[in-house]
């Protein structure tokens, strides 16, 4: 591909603005989907993305902006989605354009909640997008560092290997390595359940666990992601890869995390909508702790820290109790 490869970036956040900011070292002109007109405005101006990693400098003479997807989608080529899954099914629901004969690449960590679905299942299930032309993007990374252009990694996994090859020339760069996989199921479905693990770090620090149980939480925590995705896609992969081990470390122990900056309030007894209230921001982990837990009730994996963080979430138990117990099912 050249560097007139017509690539395009679907969501406003933080994600999205990162991936923006890695594609522009190495391509001539950015699609950029916003819902927010102002936010669109604001980058022309003053270039920096007014609620997300305002501190990353963009260039607009780069960027397609736009707050109509029809016209992105229309225009460009290979669509990279970083729109929380929460939202994606309304979001999809502007388009009167066909995604068939799109390449789709997600960076989204999370189930679409309509369907149960992970993202690429919903793309392939819902708008015919053949799973050869799926693709997602995963970590260890987290968009703030990109923004301050810290050495970061990520994995491109796709069916189609030369599509992920192909992409990983456009995001690599000065700060940014990439590394290929063909298992997009079990990095899409490993991307969704670290969300929820930090989550139980979070609660288990706002609790005011320490750090020795907090290694004994990640230890369980990748053995147990290990068995949930082996129930949902048998093949051989290592879970100790960056894209599983490293993305689950990082989530559950760095300050930029938002799933344990959620879960951290939870232990200290906020309620879910306050938390969500206060961070202002989307934890994708809440919503993909019920559809896990849902998942997981046909597929019959051993999931205690899944169970004890649904527990707290959704079936309204007390975050002391239901620890004290997670303490005693863990070895």
């Amino acid at each position: 591909m050249s560097k007139q490869t017509k690539i395009a970036v679907l969501g406003g956040g933080s994600w999205a603005t990162a991936i923006v900011k890695m594609l522009s070292e190495n391509l001539d002109t950015i699609g950029w989907y916003m819902r927010s007109v102002y936010a669109i405005e604001h980058i022309k101006r003053n270039k920096h993305n007014p609620s997300y990693l305002s501190s990353a400098e963009l260039h607009p003479e780069q960027l397609d902006l736009s707050d109509n997807m029809n016209h992105i989608v229309e225009n460009y080529d290979i669509l990279i989605f970083a729109i929380p899954s929460a939202f994606l099914k309304t979001e999809l629901e502007k388009l009167s354009i066909s995604l068939e004969n799109k390449i789709i690449f997600s960076a989204i960590k999370g189930i679409v909640p309509e369907t149960g679905l992970i993202v690429g299942e919903h793309f392939h299930d819902i708008h015919n997008v053949p799973f050869e032309n799926i693709g997602v993007i995963t970590g260890p990374c987290h968009a703030e560092e990109v923004a301050m252009e810290r050495l970061s990694y990520l994995t491109l996994a796709c069916q189609d290997e030369q599509k992920a090859k192909d992409l990983s020339e456009f995001i690599a760069g000065r700060y940014i390595k990439t590394k290929i996989s063909d298992d997009i199921i079990g990095t899409e479905y490993a991307a969704m359940l670290k969300n929820i693990y930090a989550i139980a770090a979070g609660i288990a620090h706002g609790l005011g666990y320490g750090d020795n149980f907090q290694s004994v939480l990640m230890s369980n925590a990748i053995r147990e992601m290990k068995r949930f995705i082996k129930k949902v896609h048998k093949m051989k992969r290592n879970i100790n890869n960056s894209a599983y081990l490293g993305d689950l470390l990082v989530t559950g122990y760095s300050v930029f995390s938002r799933n344990r900056m959620f879960g951290n309030m939870i232990g200290k007894g906020y309620t879910v909508k306050s938390a969500m209230f206060e961070m202002s921001m989307v934890a994708e982990g809440y919503y993909a702790t019920k559809s896990a837990y849902e998942i997981n009730l046909k597929n019959g994996a051993k999931t205690p820290i899944i169970e004890a963080v649904y527990n707290v979430l959704y079936g309204k138990k007390e975050a002391k109790d239901e620890f004290l117990k997670l303490t005693n099912r863990l070895d």
